[in-house]
């Protein structure tokens, strides 16, 4: 298996505005991952470009995705339901790397959220605490063209999160949080993205759900953090 995708998350000095645009001059500081491919690591190429930053300060971890898409489409309005069964961008952390207690959040472009905790991964029967909400969680997005308007093409959909250390600490106990720099976590990043198409003007949900990410995990499982990459601070 190849080697795992390090990001070296930089230390912001000012804090973001967070409007879900990712213009702010305090991402600046913080370079781009590499585009999302397939999960699996094989195959063609994802259709859109999908890629993040990383930051942070004393109080937060900043995450922002950019995620190129022509129709930008989404139903679901109800926070901690099954966001994947449409289009969303998604957050692993794995803060001490053990496999186990680790974090998934999800948001789709009506900024609906889904937060869960798995005390391990389903595969060993983890049985996910769901909804985790932490409370301390900040959230934006920002469309670029309108969503559920098939008449028109977009450009695409972006997110911006700040997730306060102090929510983060129960996921590392007995290490530093925020972290001290040098230290690394394990993450991961993805994109489930769903075809449509257009009928009787309203969009209509494919059944062939693909999944892009930054770390490859050579499997269509997303829960194998032995297989996420490395979060360096």
């Amino acid at each position: 298996m190849p080697d795992l995708p390090v990001y070296d998350c930089p230390r912001t000095p000012a804090a973001p505005n967070l409007d879900g645009t990712l213009t702010d001059p305090a991402w600046d500081v913080a370079p781009w991952t590499t585009d999302f491919v397939p999960i699996t690591g094989s195959g063609p190429a994802p259709r859109y470009q999908s890629r993040a930053k990383l930051m942070y300060d004393d109080e937060y971890l900043y995450v922002g995705g950019l995620l190129e898409e022509p129709h930008v489409w989404s139903t679901m309005r109800e926070k901690n339901t099954k966001l994947f069964h449409e289009n969303n961008f998604e957050l692993f952390l794995d803060p001490d790397g053990d496999g186990q207690n680790y974090y998934e959040f999800e948001i789709n472009p009506l900024g609906t959220i889904w937060e869960l905790t798995l005390p391990k991964p389903y595969v060993d029967g983890g049985v996910p605490v769901d909804p985790t909400n932490l409370p301390g969680l900040r959230t934006a997005i920002h469309v670029d063209g309108t969503v559920n308007d098939p008449s028109d093409t977009d450009t695409g959909w972006s997110v911006e999160l700040a997730v306060p250390w102090a929510d983060l600490a129960s996921y590392n106990a007995g290490r530093a949080t925020p972290p001290n720099a040098g230290d690394e976590w394990r993450m991961n990043l993805m994109r489930c993205q769903w075809p449509h198409e257009v009928v009787d003007g309203t969009y209509v949900k494919g059944t062939d759900l693909e999944f892009w990410v930054w770390s490859p995990q050579y499997v269509e499982d997303m829960h194998l953090p032995d297989r996420w990459g490395v979060l360096r601070f």
